[in-house]
């Protein structure tokens, strides 16, 4: 990001992200140090992003469960999961911060404050960082995924609704998160709606970015995690601003 700052040329921060991304996945899963983002040709990178343009039919797909298959079903899953939603909201949280240049000042004045003269960045502290934390819930605009879906188990009646077992219950995500009687002025970036205050009074089940329940992203720490480090190192050496090629997004439209 450095060189292409120094350039003054326009940075596209999925590119960015998202080798930062498949960098942080395929060193924890298969301990593969890849730098992909200054090796964009290596096998491993190139292979995997040819994977990404999935199709639900492709043979690996179907393969899941198998016993033969299962271990490596199991992690192409977890690489396809960890790096393009890690991703995704990073380049969207970067589009929230580049279009509202107050939260994004309050957000360093946050970092400065935790780590004074860009000291090193440490877990522990980066966890406890409330606003860091409230800004990064932008994946309430931007949910990854639109809607969820879970089996019905066994026949059950909720609020005088008979719901079969085995039925498909399908929870609609982006319109929760974007319902104006669930949360006021739901198309604008606003952290604060998320502050320790205003949580307490908010349906848990209105805000479901990662699901909820026994069955919610069983990766849901370790993306927090690598994307709040993320978030740091670049606010602590960059301001984020829009360009002549950002696509400044209307809510309505795009919804």
């Amino acid at each position: 990001m450095q060189k292409t700052a120094d350039s003054g040329k326009a940075a596209n921060m999925k590119e960015f992200f998202g080798a930062y991304s498949m960098d942080v996945v395929t060193s924890t899963s298969f301990s593969v140090d890849i730098d992909s983002l200054n090796n964009p040709d290596d096998p491993f990178v190139t292979n995997i992003k040819k994977m990404l343009k999935f199709d639900l039919f492709n043979p690996l797909f179907l393969l899941i469960g198998l016993t033969d298959h299962e271990i490596l079903s199991q992690s192409m899953m977890y690489i396809f999961v960890g790096y393009e939603t890690s991703s995704s909201t990073l380049t969207f949280l970067a589009y929230n911060l580049a279009t509202n240049p107050e939260i994004m000042k309050k957000l360093q004045e946050e970092i400065d404050e935790v780590f004074p003269n860009k000291a090193p960045v440490t877990y522990e502290a980066v966890m406890q960082m409330e606003y860091l934390d409230m800004a990064l819930k932008s994946l309430r605009i931007y949910p990854i995924s639109a809607r969820l879906e879970r089996v019905c188990k066994k026949t059950i009646e909720i609020n005088g609704v008979t719901i079969p077992k085995g039925t498909v219950v399908i929870i609609p995500v982006y319109a929760l998160h974007h319902d104006p009687e669930l949360g006021s002025e739901p198309e604008l970036f606003k952290p604060e709606r998320f502050s320790k205050e205003n949580k307490d009074s908010m349906d848990p089940y209105v805000y479901l970015p990662f699901g909820a329940g026994p069955r919610n992203c069983i990766g849901m720490r370790f993306a927090n995690a690598m994307m709040k480090l993320a978030v740091v190192q670049i606010l602590q050496n960059f301001d984020l601003a829009t360009c002549d090629e950002t696509e400044v997004m209307s809510i309505k439209d795009s919804g």
